[in-house]
């Protein structure tokens, strides 16, 4: 698969519950060296005993323009769309957690593409992984916004994955639809009770159970129905 160096996905440096912001933690090496895992589990603390395995994802990108040492970070689910085959390196994680998530993807595996870090966050559309995790090249780049001096080629630090674009949402769902049924789970034990756009907000890259996964898809159908139903009324 031909890597796309174009590819701009990073975040801006200051983080807040919308996903806004580049991963926290970046400078906590305890995973570095970590060997690639197919299994990933549950966050400690859930309030769910049981260890989950993830095999869905949950992906940010910017999809509005902001410079960064004369790079624009712009690349939001249209530009994915616009790459040769609608495949592109999700470059630019540098957070210990979320590149470990990269290194745990599998070919085929499926994900929401969410725009942050703009005026509505929200899931967009659905990606799938294309390539399994390799040496992003961006942190040998010393013009690059994500360079990183002390990652050595022999021994690099940092992962990327390939994804293609699947399709878009029937509608968009926003991150303010999303975190009201985050608390009403919460206390009803639904679906999105531990989801970790809001257990791990400031990640870039985060697993979903194939419950929370299932679940997102049916609310694009739900609303849209309702909406058909008012506008014949």
């Amino acid at each position: 698969m031909m890597r796309q160096s174009k590819r701009k996905r990073v975040t801006s440096p200051a983080a807040d519950e919308n996903g806004r912001g580049r991963d926290a933690g970046a400078g906590q090496e305890a995973t570095r060296g970590a060997k690639t895992r197919k299994n990933v589990t549950a966050p400690r603390g859930a309030s769910d005993s049981r260890k989950a395995e993830y095999h869905c994802w949950l992906m940010k990108s910017e999809p509005e323009s902001r410079m960064e040492k004369g790079v624009d970070m712009k690349f939001g689910i249209e530009d994915l769309k616009a790459q040769p085959n609608q495949v592109a390196c999700w470059d630019g994680v540098r957070n210990y957690q979320a590149r470990n998530f990269m290194r745990a993807m599998e070919v085929g595996q499926e994900g929401f593409f969410y725009h942050s870090n703009c005026k509505e966050p929200g899931i967009a559309g659905i990606i799938k992984i294309v390539k399994e995790a390799y040496p992003d090249h961006t942190q040998f780049d010393p013009k690059n916004p994500h360079y990183d001096a002390s990652s050595k080629k022999d021994d690099p630090k940092w992962s990327m994955v390939d994804v293609q674009f699947v399709r878009m949402l029937k509608r968009y769902i926003s991150l303010a639809e999303l975190k009201k049924l985050h608390q009403k789970h919460k206390t009803t034990a639904g679906p999105l009770r531990n989801m970790a756009l809001f257990t791990r907000a400031r990640l870039s890259v985060q697993p979903l159970t194939q419950e929370e996964f299932d679940y997102i898809l049916t609310l694009e159908d739900e609303n849209v129905e309702q909406e058909e139903r008012e506008g014949d009324d």
